[in-house]
C-alpha cells in the first residue's frame, strides 16, 4: 500500500519554463488568425471577474447584442461559444442532427469534408452535392440535391477558405423552407468581409470564428439559431450527445430563454470574452457597411498587385472570389514553400499554402480585420514579390 507522505516527484520542472516568454511580431496575412487590435489585446489583460458576476453578465449581454448585429439577426438564441469555429460547426451538427435525421452537405472544399464527418458522428444520414474546387454552387444544383435527398438540414460554407470561393446565398433560405428543411451557414472566413443579412436571407443557424475579420484571438465562436431551429431542437427525440454544446444549456447560460433566467453551465473564458466584446465593438463603431467596403477595396488592391506580378487567381470568376482569403495559382517551376519561407524569414510576413483540394496548387493570402488596410496589403505584396524574385519568377523581376 502506497504512503503518499513518502512519495517523491518523478518529473522535474521543465527547464524551458524558466526562460521568459518570447513572442515575435509577425504580419498574419494567411487565412487566419489575423493580427489583433491593441484595444482587443489590452481588454484581455483587464482584471478577471467571476463567470457569473453581474459585471461579466453585462459583458455577455453586450456580446449577444454584438453577435446579433454582425449577423444582422434578431434571434434571441444568439451568443458565443467558449471554443473555436470547429466547435461551432460541431454545435450545429450536435443540436440539429440525430439518428433518423438527414443532412445535405454542399461540399466545395475542406469545410464540406469536415462538416460531413461531424454529421456522420451524430448518426445522421449524410448526403452530399459537390462542385469543382474554385467554383461555387448554382441555386439549381442545390435545389436538385434537396429534391433528391429531402434532407432535414442543408449545410453551406459561405466563404470556403481552402479554395477562396464566396458562395452566393440569395434564394437558398426560402428554397430550404419550401422543402421543409433548415439552412445552416458557416461564415467563419466571410463574416464582416462581405455583405450578409441572416434574417433577410432566412438563415436558420449561422456561426463564425473570432480570429478572422473580428480580429480577436482564436477561442470564441459567435453563433445564432432562428426560432425555427430552436423549435427543431426542442422536438429532438433525445438530448444531444454533447453536454458542453447542448443548445438548451448554452441558451440558458447566455440568458436567451425568456423567463428562465441565467444558470451555470460552464466557466466561461472571462478574459477571452473581454476581447470578443471589444472586437465586436470595433466593428459596430466602424459600421458593417464600411467594414465590408474596406475589405473589398483592400482585396481589389491585392488582386491588382497579383495580376501585375503575372500571376493568376485560382477562382476565375471575380464575383465568386472571397475577398478575405485570396487564392493564387502556383506557377510551374516555382517552389511555393520556399516563397512562403522567404517572406517569413526576411519580412515576418505570413503567406500560406493551400489546404484540402487546393493543397500544392495555391498560395493563400488573407485580407481581414486589422490587416485590411492598403498599407499592410502593400507590404505583403512587396514581400511576396521579393520572395518570388528569389525563385526566379519573371513577373517579379
Amino acid at each position: 500500500m502506497c504512503n503518499i507522505r513518502k512519495m517523491t516527484l518523478d518529473v522535474a520542472p521543465p527547464s524551458s519554463l524558466s526562460e521568459p516568454l518570447m513572442v515575435p511580431s509577425k504580419t498574419l496575412s494567411g487565412p487566419g488568425p489575423s493580427n489583433c487590435a491593441d484595444r482587443v489585446l489590452q481588454a484581455q489583460s483587464l482584471p478577471t471577474l467571476g463567470h457569473l458576476h453581474p459585471e461579466f453578465c453585462t459583458i455577455m449581454d453586450d456580446i449577444k447584442a454584438g453577435v446579433q448585429y454582425i449577423f444582422q439577426t434578431k434571434n434571441e438564441a444568439s451568443f458565443a461559444l467558449s471554443a473555436t469555429g470547429h466547435a461551432a460547426m460541431e454545435c450545429v451538427m450536435t443540436n440539429m442532427l440525430e439518428p433518423g435525421k438527414s443532412v445535405l452537405i454542399c461540399n466545395s472544399g475542406i469545410w464540406g469534408v469536415r462538416s460531413a464527418d461531424m454529421a456522420r458522428r451524430q448518426g445522421a444520414t449524410v448526403h452530399e452535392v459537390s462542385t469543382q474546387a474554385g467554383t461555387c454552387f448554382t441555386l439549381e444544383a442545390i435545389k436538385a440535391g434537396i429534391q433528391q435527398y429531402k434532407p432535414d438540414l442543408v449545410f453551406v460554407t459561405h466563404g470556403e477558405s481552402s479554395t477562396g470561393v464566396l458562395q452566393p446565398l440569395e434564394g437558398l433560405g426560402p428554397l430550404c423552407h419550401e422543402n421543409n428543411c433548415l439552412l445552416a451557414v458557416d461564415t467563419v472566413a466571410s463574416l464582416g468581409g462581405v455583405p450578409l443579412y441572416a434574417d433577410q436571407l432566412q438563415i436558420d443557424i449561422i456561426y463564425t470564428g473570432s480570429q478572422k475579420v473580428l480580429g480577436v484571438p482564436p477561442g470564441t465562436a459567435p453563433i445564432s439559431f432562428s426560432p425555427r431551429a430552436v423549435a427543431a431542437f426542442k422536438a429532438r427525440s433525445k438530448p444531444p450527445c454533447s453536454f458542453y454544446l447542448d443548445l438548451g444549456w448554452l441558451g440558458q447560460y447566455w440568458n436567451c430563454w425568456p423567463g428562465m433566467g441565467r444558470i451555470y453551465h460552464h466557466t466561461g473564458p472571462v478574459n477571452t470574452m473581454y476581447g470578443l466584446r471589444e472586437g465586436l465593438a470595433l466593428v459596430a463603431e466602424e459600421g458593417l457597411e464600411n467594414c465590408w467596403r474596406r475589405h473589398r477595396l483592400c482585396s481589389d488592391h491585392l488582386q491588382t498587385g497579383i495580376k501585375d506580378l503575372g500571376l493568376e487567381m485560382f477562382v476565375s470568376d471575380p464575383k465568386a472570389r472571397l475577398p478575405t482569403v485570396n487564392t493564387i495559382k502556383i506557377p510551374e517551376g516555382v517552389d511555393f514553400m520556399a516563397v512562403c519561407g522567404h517572406a517569413m524569414k526576411h519580412h515576418k510576413v505570413e503567406i500560406s499554402g493551400g489546404l484540402g483540394p487546393s493543397a500544392g496548387k495555391v498560395w493563400r493570402i488573407g485580407v481581414m480585420g486589422n490587416n485590411a488596410n492598403i498599407r499592410t496589403v502593400s507590404q505583403v505584396l512587396d514581400a511576396f514579390k521579393e520572395a518570388l524574385a528569389s525563385q526566379g519568377w519573371k513577373g517579379a523581376m
